[in-house]
């Protein structure tokens, strides 16, 4: 008995190393081979869905993962390891040419304490760029501002707007509304400071991936409720809007693709159970809101792999209904998180610059 107990952390260990290993060569090799021989590594055939063909490369690094028994996203049912598992994983996936004009730390005053935050800046040159305030995604457990760097910079260069980084507070140890309020007094803060930062305080985005998008589709929820200036756009990138939500893709896609049905229920359970909130609360779930009309424009990016797919696109209607601008863009070969899959190049890179053109279209060109 005393063999397994002590055997089961060393596996796993064991296990980790291994996957790291593999990422860091994956991420050299996947880029430089031919589509026909990434489907032949993977299993000999295309994946098809609803009509969406899985991307080759994703296809490749969903196999090896498999192949060394990773199957998601949550570690051992524990924040911690969790937390560590995927910042371990995130920095085999940098990209560390990215370059922007500067980056620095900057200290947010919040409703529990300093909210802490990145500024990244952009190329200078010509009138004062927009400022995205961005929040990370990582089902309201893990990820934080080391996690997205590379995310962010290519966000920051690309479409030449400043990105303001904010590391909110995490469950279990902040159980919601927790992430909301910090999300909340962040894009408040920056509306206020946006021009110290050298940004134009007329243009002030929200945006987020994941968990981030739902925080991005609360805080604008809130500011017209509040009756605060209104975020210039939502970018919301495959959001979470229903967290006890049963649409179809969560069944249909919640096994194989990265982020599983398990690891969602998991992540909902930590963040809501002893809230005191129930999940419907428009706080956790901002699909369930009575009311979303003279909401921002949003610009809606859901993976055609991707579980929360559904709920996204149906919170891109939700909003159209309601006689919000919205543009939604499926990007139908990719699976969740594809915004930290940028280093694999190919179609994962080609959907990141897709959507990130569409920010600047929407914010730098407006």
């Amino acid at each position: 008995m005393t063999t397994s107990v002590v055997g089961a952390p060393r596996r796993r260990a064991i296990k980790e190393r291994a996957l790291l290993a593999g990422n860091r060569l994956g991420v050299k090799l996947i880029p430089r081979l031919p589509n026909a021989l990434k489907r032949l590594l993977s299993g000999g055939r295309a994946i098809t869905i609803d009509g969406n063909t899985l991307d080759p490369s994703l296809q490749m690094m969903l196999a090896a993962q498999r192949a060394l028994g990773v199957v998601s996203l949550v570690t051992a049912g524990d924040a911690a390891a969790t937390r560590a598992s995927n910042r371990d994983l995130t920095r085999t996936l940098d990209e560390p040419d990215i370059r922007v004009a500067g980056i620095r730390s900057v200290s947010i005053p919040g409703p529990a304490g300093v909210i802490p935050a990145r500024h990244y800046r952009p190329a200078a040159g010509g009138a004062p760029a927009p400022l995205v305030v961005f929040y990370h995604g990582g089902g309201f457990v893990f990820g934080d501002l080391a996690t997205h760097d590379a995310a962010c910079r290519l966000i920051c260069r690309d479409a030449g707007v400043h990105v303001l980084a904010i590391d909110y507070r995490l469950a279990p140890e902040h159980k919601a509304p927790a992430a909301v309020d910090d999300a909340y007094a962040a894009y408040r803060w920056a509306r206020e400071h946006a021009g110290e930062l050298g940004a134009d305080p007329r243009r002030v985005a929200v945006a987020g991936d994941s968990a981030g998008g739902c925080l991005a589709a609360v805080v604008t929820q809130q500011a017209r409720d509040a009756g605060d200036p209104l975020p210039s756009l939502q970018w919301l990138i495959y959001p979470v809007t229903e967290m006890g939500g049963n649409a179809r893709s969560r069944t249909l896609l919640g096994d194989g693709f990265l982020l599983t049905k398990s690891d969602m229920d998991w992540f909902r359970d930590v963040y809501v159970d002893g809230s005191g909130l129930d999940v419907t609360d428009p706080r956790i779930s901002p699909l369930l809101a009575d009311d979303l009309s003279g909401l921002s424009p949003a610009l809606v990016i859901t993976g055609g792999f991707d579980p929360l797919r559904d709920e996204g696109e149906q919170y891109a209607d939700k909003l159209r209904d309601a006689g919000v601008a919205v543009d939604h863009r499926r990007m139908g070969s990719m699976i969740h998180a594809f915004l930290n899959l940028n280093v694999l190049g190919g179609g994962v890179g080609r959907a990141n610059a897709e959507m990130i053109s569409a920010l600047r279209a929407h914010l730098v060109h407006d």
